[in-house]
């Protein structure tokens, strides 16, 4: 199934899956997912307390991990680059925790997070090995069947969880520095 906007607009989960659209992007959907929560965070930090917050990020993973394995499911695809709700949470999780902070140190974390979600050294990529194996395909009388799907969504947000970690604690050393 083509990833597009009639596939976007067919199911609630995908429309939250693909970042409300920002996972369509052509050319790096993590990056233009990341960029879209960062934006939509300064829109809705003068808003938010830290409780808010804290509840905003907690139900965004419960729900991110439903629709996220709706998705993958729905495209065959463990982890698929166009669903992009795993790098919304996570890099909401790193502005919550880091601000207040000045532009150049948003930006800074925006590209930590980048670099640790896109190469995915050491613990993200142990991080982003762990529940892919947790998906598998199986021929069943001439028909190709899945099983384990339940973990996908929560593999595709983990390993983002991690790399908002690792941002976090380069950050954090950054600061002491």
């Amino acid at each position: 199934m083509p990833i597009n906007s009639r596939f976007l607009r067919a199911h609630p989960a995908h429309f939250l899956a693909l970042g409300l659209g920002s996972g369509l992007s052509p050319k790096a959907p993590g990056t233009a997912g990341t960029l879209w929560a960062w934006l939509a965070f300064l829109v809705m930090q003068p808003w938010m307390s830290d409780a808010a917050w804290a509840y905003t990020l907690v139900v965004g993973l419960v729900v991110g991990w439903w629709a996220c394995t709706v998705t993958a499911r729905n495209l065959g695809i463990t982890d698929p680059s166009a669903i992009v709700w795993d790098e919304v949470v996570a890099f909401w999780l790193v502005l919550w925790l880091v601000m207040p902070a000045g532009f150049w140190d948003q930006l800074l974390a925006f590209a930590l997070f980048r670099f640790f979600d896109a190469v995915k050294p050491g613990p993200v990529g142990w991080a982003d090995r762990l529940f892919h194996r947790c998906v598998t395909f199986a021929q069943v009388d001439g028909q190709l069947v899945s099983t384990g799907w339940g973990w996908a969504g929560w593999g595709i947000m983990f390993d983002d969880l991690v790399a908002a970690f690792c941002t976090l604690l380069v950050m954090a050393v950054w600061r002491l520095i």
